[in-house]
C-alpha cells in the first residue's frame, strides 16, 4: 500500500539560515524524526525529498534549508511531512528542523540492498579475497546505513532500529554488506557524486517475509494466515522460553557425559596414540561409519611440528568451514568457536602459545543433526605472515565424545514469518527517495520455486507503491551455482527459481537480471566474489538509472528447429566455439545432454537421441560447472528453459 503521511501541505518562506538538519531524537517540544534523518546522511539528488516525522496534534513544524523556511502543521494523527525541492549532487549542508541542527548532509545517489544472507554477507567475510583494496580505500563521500534486525507481527512499525550513517572506511564497512560496499565504490567512481547505501537484509529469510500482509491475502492466503496464527505474544514467549530451556538442558547433559572434557582431550599432554586416524574428507567416525546422522560431540586432533624460527610467534589458524558447531583449541587453549556451519573459521593464535617441536590442534565438533565434517576446497593452514604459511594435513586422530538423543523443541522462527520484515525493516524507510534496489534473495525459497515469480512481482509492486516511486529500478541477482556438479540433466529446483527470477526481471521494464551463474562455489552457499556481483548490478543501474547503452548478459531472443537441430538466437554476439550444459527434450519431456556450437549471436544445439526436439535448456542444474556461454563483453548468459519456436520477450 502507498504510505500516507498526513498533515497540512508545507509552505516555503524566504529568508532564514542556510541550514538543513535532521534527527531521530526529540526536536524542540515533541517533534520527532525517523532514524534515517541523522547527521551524515545522503539524500537522493534530482527529486523532491520528503522530510517527515511526528509531533503533537496541530503543532507547527519548520525546516530551514538554503535560506528558505518550510513549514507545516502536524495532522490529527500527529504526522507531518515537508517536501524539500530537488537538489543537484553536492554538500555538505546543514538543516534546521524545529530548532535542532544536523550537519554534513550530502545529496547524491541512494541505493537499497535487501534480501537474505548473500546480500548480508559482510566485508569481513570476503576480506581475504580483496585485502589490499579494502585496506587502502576510504571515502567520506560514501555513507553506509545499516538497518538492524527487528520484526513486527502486528502491523507497520514507525521507525527502524539503525546504526546511523557512517562514512566508508575499513572499520565502518567491516560488518556491512560486501555487495553494498563494492556497489557504492563502483558508482562513485563512475559518477563522482556522493553515494548512500541502505542495507536491510537478514540471512535465511524467505521472500514472503518482505511482502506486505494485505498483498499476500490475494493468492497467498496461507502465508497471511500463518502470520495471523502467531500474533499471540504470550504463546510465542512461552515457545521461546521452553525452547531455550530445552537447549540448555541438552547442552548440560552433553557436557556432563562427554569424557573429553574431563579427560583433557584438548591438551598437548593427552596421549591420543590409540585413536584411529581418519581423512578429513571421509567419514570422521572412528569405526569408519558412513555419512549418516550423528548427534552429540566428536573430537579430532592433529599434531603439527613447529620449528624454532616460528615458535612463540602469533599466527592465524584457518580451518576452512566446518559442520556444524566447533570449539577449537591449540595446545589446550581455546582459540575460537563458531556456532553454525557457514562462517569461515579464522582463529587467532596468540604469541607464546606455539612451542618448538610438537603442538596439537583439537577440534570438538558438536552436531545436533547431520554428520560432522570438513568442507572441501577451503583453506586449512596456519599463517605466520604473508607468504609464510604452514599447510595442515588431511589426517586427524578421532574419538567419539558423547552421543546424544536429538534435541527437543524447534519452535517458530519469527523472522521468517510472512510480512514481519516488511513491517519492521522496510515500511519505516518509506518514502525516502532512492535510485534503485538490489534484491539478492531466493535460496530459502528453492523448495517452493513454482510460486517465486508471483511473489517477486508482489514484492516489487509493494515497494514501488510504498516509496511512491512507480518506476523504482530493481537489479535482481540471480542465484549463483551451488552444490556438487552433475554430469547429466537434473530436475533442479535451484534452476527453476533462477528461471522465475529471469522471467520477472525480463518482463518488467524497470528491472534487470544480474546473472551470477559463474560466481558460485560448490561447497559454500555464500560465494565470495561479491565485487563481481556489485559490478554487474552497477551495470544494470547504468541502463536503468542513467539511461546508458549497456550490453548486459546475453538474453534468448528466439528458438527455431530444423530437423534435429535447434538454433537459439541471443540478443548479442557470443564468444564462439563449443558450448556446454545445453540439453534437448523431445515430446516425452525427457532431457538429454546435447552438443552445441556458438557462432555470432546464435548457438546450434543437437543430439542424436532426440529426433524431434520441442524444448531446449541451458545451465539447468544446481551447479552447471561447465557452463561457458558468454557474451563478447565477458558476461555469462542466463540459464534458461524454452519451448522451441517460441519468441522470448526482452
Amino acid at each position: 500500500m502507498k504510505k500516507i503521511l498526513k498533515g497540512n501541505m508545507p509552505a516555503a518562506i524566504c529568508g532564514g539560515l542556510m541550514m538543513f538538519s535532521l534527527c531521530a531524537a526529540p526536536l524542540q517540544a515533541k517533534v520527532v524524526l525517523p532514524s534515517l534523518f541523522r547527521s551524515g546522511m545522503v539524500m537522493q539528488r534530482g527529486t523532491p525529498v520528503p522530510v517527515w516525522g511526528t509531533a503533537d496534534k496541530g503543532e507547527k513544524v519548520t525546516v530551514v534549508f538554503k535560506k528558505k523556511t518550510y513549514e507545516t502543521v502536524a495532522g490529527d494523527d500527529g504526522r507531518w511531512l515537508i517536501e524539500l525541492p530537488a537538489q543537484k549532487a553536492g554538500g555538505p549542508y546543514t538543516v534546521d528542523v524545529a530548532g535542532t541542527v544536523l550537519s554534513d548532509v550530502l545529496f547524491g545517489d541512494v541505493w537499497l540492498c535487501s534480501g537474505q544472507s548473500n546480500i548480508d554477507t559482510d566485508v569481513e567475510r570476503v576480506y581475504p579475497r580483496y585485502e589490499s583494496e579494502i585496506d587502502s580505500y576510504k571515502n567520506d563521500d560514501i555513507r553506509l546505513f545499516r538497518v538492524q534486525t527487528v520484526t513486527n507481527l502486528h502491523g507497520h512499525s514507525e521507525d527502524v532500529k539503525a546504526t546511523g550513517w557512517r562514512k566508508l572506511d575499513k572499520n565502518n564497512a567491516w560488518n556491512f554488506s560486501a555487495v553494498g560496499y563494492f556497489l557504492a565504490k563502483r558508482m562513485y567512481e563512475k559518477t563522482g557524486v556522493p553515494q548512500g547505501v541502505i542495507c536491510n537484509s537478514l540471512g535465511g529469510t524467505p521472500i514472503e517475509s518482505w511482502i506486505e500482509g494485505d498483498s499476500l491475502k490475494n493468492g497467498f492466503t496461507q502465508y497471511y494466515l500463518q502470520t495471523e496464527l502467531c500474533k499471540d505474544d504470550e504463546m510465542l514467549k512461552a515457545y521461546a522460553t521452553a525452547n531455550q530451556r530445552a537447549n540448555n538442558r541438552w547442552n548440560s547433559l552433553l557436557d556432563e557425559n562427554d569424557p573429553g572434557l574431563k579427560g583433557g582431550w584438548n591438551t598437548l599432554a593427552y596421549d591420543d596414540s590409540l585413536w584411529p586416524e581418519v581423512n578429513q574428507y571421509g567419514s570422521l567416525l572412528p569405526n569408519g561409519g558412513g555419512w549418516r546422522n550423528y548427534v552429540g560431540s566428536l573430537w579430532v586432533r592433529q599434531h603439527i611440528h613447529v620449528d624454532a624460527e616460528h615458535a612463540g610467534k602469533p599466527a592465524r589458524l584457518l580451518l576452512g568451514t566446518l559442520y556444524d558447531m566447533d570449539y577449537t583449541f591449540v595446545n589446550g587453549r581455546e582459540v575460537g568457536r563458531t556456532y553454525y556451519q557457514y562462517p569461515p573459521r579464522r582463529y587467532q593464535i596468540p604469541a607464546g602459545l606455539l612451542r618448538e617441536g610438537d603442538n596439537v590442534i583439537t577440534v570438538r565438533f558438536i552436531n545436533k543433526n547431520g554428520m560432522p565434517h570438513f568442507i572441501k576446497e577451503k583453506p586449512y593452514e596456519i599463517i605466520f605472515a604473508p607468504g609464510d604459511t604452514m599447510k595442515l594435513g588431511e589426517q586427524w586422530r578421532v574419538s567419539e565424545g558423547a552421543r546424544m538423543p536429538s534435541p527437543l523443541g524447534g519452535g517458530t522462527s519469527v523472522q521468517n514469518l510472512p510480512s514481519v520484515l516488511y513491517n519492521a525493516m522496510l515500511y519505516p524507510l518509506a518514502p525516502y527517495p532512492m535510485s534503485g534496489v538490489v534484491w539478492y534473495q531466493g535460496e530459502s525459497n528453492t523448495g517452493r520455486s513454482a510460486e517465486y515469480a508471483p511473489l517477486l512481482r508482489k514484492l516489487m509492486a509493494n515497494w514501488r507503491q510504498v516509496f511512491n516511486q512507480p518506476q523504482l529500478p530493481f537489479a535482481i541477482v540471480q542465484l549463483a551455482n551451488f552444490m556438487q556438479p552433475s554430469a547429466g540433466p537434473q530436475d533442479s529446483q535451484w534452476a527453476r527459481l533462477r528461471d522465475a527470477q529471469r522471467e520477472v526481471a525480463y518482463e518488467d521494464g524497470r528491472s534487470e537480471l544480474v546473472v551470477a551463474i559463474d560466481l558460485g562455489e560448490a561447497t559454500d552457499i555464500h560465494p565470495l566474489q561479491k565485487k563481481d556481483v556489485a559490478e554487474r548490478a552497477g551495470m544494470a543501474f547504468d541502463r536503468l538509472v542513467y539511461g546508458k547503452k549497456v550490453t548486459l548478459s546475453p538474453k534468448v531472443v528466439k528458438t527455431d528447429v530444423q530437423g534435429r537441430r535447434v538454433t537459439v538466437t541471443f540478443d548479442q554476439p557470443l564468444a564462439g566455439g563449443a558450448m556446454y550444459e545445453f540439453e534437448l527434450a523431445g515430446p516425452d519431456g525427457r532431457f538429454v545432454n546435447a552438443s552445441a556450437e556458438a557462432n555470432g549471436n546464435a548457438v546450434v544445439v543437437e543430439c542424436e537421441g532426440v529426433s524431434n526436439p520441442v524444448q531446449v535448456r541451458y545451465a539447468w542444474k544446481d551447479n552447471p560447472a561447465k557452463a561457458n556461454c558468454y557474451g563478447k563483453n565477458g558476461l555469462p548468459a542466463t540459464p534458461f528453459s524454452e519451448c522451441i519456436n517460441k519468441k522470448t520477450n526482452l
